[in-house]
């Protein structure tokens, strides 16, 4: 037996009409869904165009600086103890060491040893120095690791990605990588590595003027050049108490 489309729509009716209120629930459910889903869409789009615009707007010439607790020569409370960051304020004692730390690198003390860094060193982009000892002139590559109680030679270099095990101690001018880390090379990069934090604090200081571009040009060369002889003869590190 065939029914007809008009036959069909009227036992629908029929049905729709002989169970109102169950009808209308359905009908309720479908528009709340419906409702439900295009406004959950709408607001998630606009939060992403807010997100999106929101970081547009910040560019590439912000430094964000968090309040932490935590000064390694004085009290804190217990919680504090085992958590030690490096504050906002330190970055002069920083600067008068002619030390560079970089875009998310981690300083951390440890349980038993604390942190010590020696003037012209560089400590690249997330590197962590946690609970050991950089000597004079020495450069920690990028995502490198030292760890507690380790002691790095003067004008060393730690290559990128290396990790050096507690306790591990490499003797000056020593070049370390691997996993573990362990010395492939002797040679004292102490005038190469001074040059390196040289440049580093001469960006720092033109970025503190509003010169976002203090790498490349002729005055640029000519200061590179006249550090270098400096930096040969070394004449550079008398000029590190004038920072």
């Amino acid at each position: 037996m065939t029914i007809s489309p008009a036959q069909n729509i009227k036992i629908a009716l029929s049905a729709v009409t002989a169970h109102r209120f169950r009808s209308l629930l359905t009908i309720l459910g479908i528009v709340i869904g419906i409702t439900t889903v295009v406004t959950v869409a709408s607001l998630l789009t606009g939060l992403r165009a807010g997100v999106v615009t929101f970081f547009q707007e910040l560019g590439p010439d912000n430094i964000f600086l968090f309040k932490t607790s935590g000064d390694p020569n004085g009290p804190e409370p217990l919680k504090e103890r085992k958590r030690r960051a490096m504050r906002p304020e330190y970055v002069d004692m920083l600067r008068r060491l002619c030390t560079n730390v970089q875009d998310f690198a981690m300083i951390h003390v440890g349980y038993a040893h604390p942190t010590r860094i020696g003037d012209f060193c560089s400590i690249a982009h997330h590197a962590t120095v946690h609970g050991c000892t950089l000597e004079d002139a020495v450069l920690v590559g990028i995502g490198a690791v030292v760890m507690d109680g380790a002691v790095v030679g003067a004008g060393s270099i730690v290559a990128g990605g290396a990790v050096v095990p507690e306790g591990r101690i490499f003797a000056p001018g020593s070049v370390v990588a691997g996993v573990p880390a362990k010395q492939i090379a002797a040679r004292d990069h102490s005038r190469d590595n001074r040059m390196n934090a040289w440049l580093y604090h001469r960006n720092a200081e033109a970025y503190r003027r509003g010169e976002h571009r203090a790498w490349d040009g002729p005055d640029f060369e000519a200061w590179r050049r006249a550090k270098r002889e400096e930096i040969d003869a070394d004449r550079d590190l008398a000029l590190l108490d004038s920072l």
